[in-house]
């Protein structure tokens, strides 16, 4: 299933748990304090934004779905300035003020960097989020459930949450804080970070250290899946029936990780409210991830920015390597079968079309990667190639055949494919096998490495000699 960000438009989900205030002082500093060591900021604005469950909502209703916000909050003015948050982005609340206060998170900034967070809070001593005949006659009507857990002592017991989610037929995706995941039994999916999973299955290696543990504690607590957020490292996608998803992180620029838990707790909510699959739905909120650490703060990614990110100004199909791994990588998860070919596709002709539609009926997914002009030149002279290779992606990327085109400016395919790691590498029948570049990393990983029948007479060559021909004759 190929992602899709406007279904995210159509969900909706309940979100409930610890919700806080988040404010924020910022100013300017230039000097140190002659009192003690520290720099004197000069407060010049003041923002407060929703945090904690309320910013996991924040960013369900940025990407266009509709959120139910569940929290406890004190019968004070931050209360107030919550809910006003909540409003203006456009959330539905259901805060109960029962709390002794409600938590604040105030962050002091100079020159756009976090000098100092301080906290206001008090946990209360029994109360927790009641489940009441009204939130559970609206848990039929969402399509997913998140349970956002601080330790604040809202979800001092979730099991009811999940129990009735799960009952109505809905999905429950939680982020843990609490150290006893049995807490959280029967989820759909767990989202710890990388340091929140150590803590409870032990120092982990290797991405097959993540994927056997994951696995173990999917069948010990009955989870549908962990989903490891792993910072510079990625995610991956855990589950007690199915191979692992280990996709690479997409940040470009790393300026504030708070709140990015928040964000991929509400895509995958969203994409599985939508009816995305869940491989699917780790994808968007991998590049949600990757949008969202580029902001100051406790920030959201909107419908558009996502969608710009997943499908760029570009043909539909074409992709670059990094976006081709991870595309391929949730391919994969599914259970779909890779193939994958390669050429200059200069002037694409009937021969081109069938071999093509031969190679993509091998399979479930097909590659087409292809030389940059660079390249092309290198192998086929100064004049070539006819067309550039934007036009010649263009062209590619409308054959029904074709799933993805990736550019690649080597003079061989070989690091490319043996990036991919194809289940099946195609070439035209003038080739022998041992001459194809990267048959040997596939047929190493246990893939296959197939030639298909030349089609005679269709060849770019023989088409520019037949216009060459064609033109002296003119001229003549």
């Amino acid at each position: 299933m190929k992602p899709d960000v406007e279904r995210l438009r159509k969900a909706r989900v309940m979100v409930a748990g610890d919700v806080m205030l988040d404010r924020y002082w910022s100013g300017s500093t230039s000097r140190i304090s002659p009192e003690a060591p520290v720099p004197v900021v000069r407060v010049g604005g003041s923002e407060d934004r929703a945090g904690g469950a309320a910013n996991v909502a924040a960013n369900a209703v940025a990407v266009g779905a509709r959120a139910i916000l569940v929290g406890l909050v004190g019968d004070d003015a931050d209360a107030g300035s919550l809910e006003a948050c909540c409003k203006r982005a456009g959330i539905e609340t259901r805060l109960q003020r029962r709390a002794p206060r409600t938590t604040v998170k105030l962050r002091v900034l100079a020159q756009h960097q976090q000098l100092l967070r301080l906290d206001f809070e008090r946990l209360p001593d029994r109360e927790a989020l009641a489940l009441d005949p009204e939130l559970s006659e609206l848990l039929p009507a969402v399509g997913a459930l998140v349970l956002s857990d601080y330790a604040k002592g809202a979800l001092r017991d979730p099991q009811p949450w999940i129990a009735q989610a799960r009952a109505a037929g809905k999905p429950v995706v939680v982020d843990p804080k609490s150290r006893d995941f049995a807490r959280y039994a029967g989820a759909s999916v767990l989202t710890p970070n990388s340091a929140e999973f150590e803590a409870v299955v032990g120092a982990c290696r290797s991405d097959e250290d993540i994927a056997a543990r994951g696995a173990a504690l999917c069948r010990a607590h009955g989870f549908g899946a962990v989903l490891v957020t792993r910072g510079e490292r990625g995610m991956s996608l855990i589950r007690a029936d199915a191979a692992p998803l280990h996709l690479k992180a997409r940040a470009r620029d790393v300026y504030d990780v708070t709140g990015a838990g928040d964000t991929v707790c509400a895509i995958v909510a969203c994409a599985l409210a939508a009816g995305s699959d869940l491989p699917t739905a780790t994808m968007l909120a991998n590049v949600a991830a990757g949008l969202v650490v580029g902001k100051l703060g406790t920030a959201v990614v909107s419908n558009e920015e996502l969608l710009a990110a997943v499908h760029p100004r570009r043909p539909s199909s074409a992709r670059d390597e990094a976006s081709l791994l991870d595309e391929v990588a949730a391919a994969r998860a599914r259970g779909e079968r890779i193939v994958m070919t390669n050429g200059c596709f200069d002037l694409l002709h009937a021969g081109h079309v069938r071999y093509l539609e031969e190679a993509a009926a091998l399979g479930d997914r097909l590659i087409v990667a292809v030389n940059t002009d660079a390249s092309v030149r290198r192998l086929k002279g100064p004049t070539r190639p006819v067309n550039p290779l934007a036009q010649r992606l263009e062209v590619l990327a409308g054959l029904r055949a074709v799933d993805w085109v990736v550019p690649f400016d080597e003079d061989t395919p070989q690091r490319l494919i043996a990036a991919i790691g194809p289940d099946v590498l195609v070439k035209g029948g003038d080739y022998r096998i041992a001459d194809i570049a990267g048959a040997d990393e596939v047929l190493r990983r246990g893939g296959q490495v197939l030639t298909l029948p030349y089609h005679d007479g269709l060849s770019t060559t023989r088409l520019l000699e037949s216009a060459r021909g064609a033109s002296r004759e003119e001229e003549a």
